[in-house]
């Protein structure tokens, strides 16, 4: 699929599909969105000091990067597991210049590990960061481990409904750990109730700039 380079409002980039009509992060802070919903809401969330964390939708690597960059204060040992179905090059992910916005340019070197690593094996990144990439859909990986924290990153209910289905959060849910939580952007009261139909506590929380809501989902049984 073709992808276009475009600015959002932080100053941060993102890309855009054309055919799908659809941007891989918020247009209204792509950075911004990435700490407010998966560090702020979920990793820190998490007082275990080992973590297992599946992300659905690497994408670009910002939210596995600023995981990473997170743990250097939090000093946890996480196990990172990312699937995704359409894998972004390198040169593509280093125009987004996420580096230069971090002002970490000490830490270019995990960034280019994260994208440069091989798929299916498991990889150290730093001292503390295991990563595993999965060039797969949901629908057809097989968990080889289970997740404390889950990153829903999916493309958006109205671009790929199939993802935000009853049956892809049975599979999801049946993967996590008693008392693992799973954040995501979206707040639709559809996806909301399919959450809680597989057995899901919800919280709906402030959303990122743009957004009034976003939702977290706990498994307390």
């Amino acid at each position: 699929m073709k992808k276009e380079l475009v600015e959002t409002a932080d100053g941060s980039k993102t890309l855009y599909i054309p055919d799908l009509e659809e941007h891989y992060h918020s247009i209204h802070g792509a950075l911004s969105e990435a700490k407010h919903v998966f560090v702020k809401h979920g990793l820190k969330s998490i007082s275990k000091t080992k973590i297992s964390i599946l992300e659905m939708g690497f994408g670009t690597g910002l939210n596995a990067f600023l995981t990473c960059l997170e743990n250097r204060k939090l000093h946890k040992e996480i196990t990172y597991t990312a699937l995704e179905a359409y894998p972004v090059n390198l040169d593509l992910a280093n125009e987004m210049g996420y580096i230069g916005l971090t002002g970490l340019e000490n830490e270019e070197a995990f960034f280019q590990q994260m994208h440069q690593c091989s798929w299916t094996d498991t990889h150290m990144i730093g001292q503390c960061f295991k990563l595993q990439k999965i060039e797969s859909t949901i629908q057809n990986v097989v968990f080889q481990n289970t997740f404390d924290l889950v990153y829903y990153d999916a493309f958006a209910p109205r671009v790929q409904p199939e993802l935000w289905t009853e049956d892809i959060f049975t599979k999801i849910f049946s993967a996590m750990n008693v008392g693992a939580v799973l954040v995501t952007y979206c707040a639709k009261g559809s996806v909301k109730r399919a959450l809680k139909a597989v057995g899901f506590e919800i919280e709906s929380l402030e959303g990122p700039p743009g957004k009034r809501e976003m939702t977290r989902a706990k498994k307390t049984k």
